[in-house]
């Protein structure tokens, strides 16, 4: 008899920035091994392999909830996007890929009025939670490094 497989989870969180344009938000989440100063329980990142800025990099994060290592599996700067999975990790994620997005927000008549990132998941089930835990914690997340951001950049200005 076949093993039956349980269904992949999806999810997505949004985070819309105000007062920061997606120029001035990119270059935070293309540098992929600075995840410690924007992630709220990542407390360590570093480069374990790979090129910086390009597919292939691992990245090592380590914080209160466990460890994980991360790959880079694509990156484009002309439409802000990468996606990465979760290669290794303490934490019981399984078959983790993550892509991460930067859009302009437009007011009136076409003018640029912030931006938003976009933040899909795909993982197996993860024992112990649930889906909607899970999405919850990621908004959570992206609410936090949303803000993180955007402070960094009105203190450059």
């Amino acid at each position: 008899m076949a093993e039956e497989t349980a269904p992949k989870w999806e999810g997505k969180a949004t985070a819309e920035l105000k007062d920061s344009t997606a120029e001035q938000i990119w270059p935070f989440l293309e540098e992929f091994c600075n995840l410690d100063k924007l992630f709220p329980t990542v407390d360590t990142c570093y480069r374990v392999e790979g090129t910086p800025g390009q597919p292939g990099l691992v990245r090592h994060c380590e914080g209160q909830l466990g460890w994980a290592k991360e790959k880079l599996l694509t990156i484009n700067p002309t439409n802000r996007t990468l996606s990465y999975q979760i290669v290794e990790n303490n934490i019981g994620f399984n078959n983790y890929v993550a892509t991460l997005k930067i859009s302009p927000l437009m007011e009136g008549e076409g003018k640029p009025g912030g931006c938003k990132i976009e933040w899909w998941f795909v993982v197996d089930p993860v024992e112990g939670m649930g889906l909607e835990d899970l999405v919850s914690h990621i908004d959570y997340t992206l609410q936090f490094m949303a803000k993180k951001m955007e402070d960094a950049v009105k203190a450059q200005i």
